[in-house]
This record gives C-alpha cells, structure tokens and sequence, in this order.
C-alpha cells in the first residue's frame, strides 16, 4: 500500500479560514487515495503565495517524505510551486510526488529533459564502445600504459558527500525528536521515543524500524 503525505496551499488568510480552494484540493487528493488503495499518513497546509518556496508546512511535508519514503500527493502542480528550478531540484532529490491532476507530471517527467540528455550520452558510450572494438580489431592496444600510476582513486569528495547527507538526514531526525518530546509534558524515555517515531512511519537509514540505541545514535550526533 502506497503512503501519501498530502500538501495543501492556499493564497490568502481568508481563503485559509473560509476553507475556499482547500475542501476542493482535499476532495480531490482523498478521491485519488481511495481510488489507488493507499494511505493517507500526514496533512500540511500553508497559507503562502506560491512564488515562495520556503514556506514551512511544505518544508515539513517534503521532510516528513524523505524521512518515511512517502509520496508526496498534492492535488494541483501550481499548489507544489510554480518555480521550475524547485521542482528540478525536487526530481533530483530522493521524494517521490504525484499531481492529481496531472498524474503524469511526476517527478520522473519533470525530470524528461534530463532523461533525454542521459539517453544521449548512452548513445555517445555505445559509439565509443565500438570505435574501441574496430580500433582492437585492427591491432591498436587499448588502455592506459600508465594505469599503475592513476589506480588509486580519490575518493575523498564522494566520502565528504556521505558525511554530509547523513549529518543533513540527523539534523531534521533531531527536529522531529525535539517536536515529539515537546508535544509531551513528560520526559520520554529513548524507548518511547523510538515507538513514537515508528508509529508515525519514520524509519532508520537503512529502513528499519528505530530502537532506542538508535535513537540515542541520533540524538548523540
């Protein structure tokens, strides 16, 4: 069953508490669920034009997305954001979203472009790879006399990109660590913390469920 984190916007104050244009968006993202099969886990809605980006709530549904794998579900594309640049940077990201309106501008044909531009430079390989094969045909030894020298990658970009994905996933597990235990008037224990991040969908890195070993893992970082 699929999981949806649903996102609403709505342009003015008045529209937010005379609920113009959201009983709509929600009407429409509800029917979409049910006609799927799946489910509902988290509702959002910011009062905010949709020329700014930043807004809270969609920063908390696009968080709550990445943390759980949710999809994120909204029922117009102009309700996500209007600027392409966000939602390019969206298609790169690892959220997964769907317009019920337009069921087929998700984030894989948004990113249509880019898939054209990796489709071209497979082509590009493929040419190489036989110009490679007629060159070893004709006699010409392939490769590089001076491997032994350049084996040794650096890898030191790509280990500093880890560290800081995983610094960048730590601090918003922090965030909804510190909301859970603030909605509470008691001190939880790493245990209950744990169960209360399970229960809301959130999983580990690795996709398991949290422990309170892991839970102090988190809080530690």
């Amino acid at each position: 069953m699929t999981k949806f984190v649903t996102y609403y916007r709505v342009s003015t104050a008045k529209q937010g508490k005379s609920g113009l244009g959201l009983e709509s968006q929600k009407h429409t993202t509800k029917n979409y669920i049910k006609r799927v099969a799946g489910e509902e886990v988290e509702s959002y809605t910011d009062i905010e034009s949709g020329s700014k980006d930043n807004r809270p709530e969609l920063q908390k549904a696009l968080r709550k997305c990445r943390l759980t794998g949710a999809t994120l579900l909204i029922a117009k594309l102009d309700r996500l954001s209007r600027n392409r640049r966000f939602l390019m940077d969206l298609q790169d990201s690892s959220i997964t979203f769907v317009c019920c309106d337009m069921p087929e501008a998700n984030n894989f044909t948004v990113g249509l472009l880019a898939c054209l531009a990796d489709y071209e430079r497979e082509l590009i390989s493929e040419r190489t790879k036989a110009a490679l094969q007629a060159a070893k045909a004709r006699g010409v030894t392939l490769g590089n006399p001076n491997l032994a020298l350049v084996r040794n990658t650096d890898t030191t970009a790509a280990t500093a990109a880890l560290i800081s994905k995983a610094k960048a996933r730590n601090d918003e597990l922090q965030q909804v660590i510190s909301e859970i235990r603030s909605d509470t008037d008691t001190e939880l224990t790493l245990r209950e913390i744990a169960n209360k991040l399970n229960d809301a969908g959130y999983t580990t890195s690795r996709g398991g469920q949290f422990h309170a070993t892991s839970v102090n893992r988190v809080m530690a970082a």
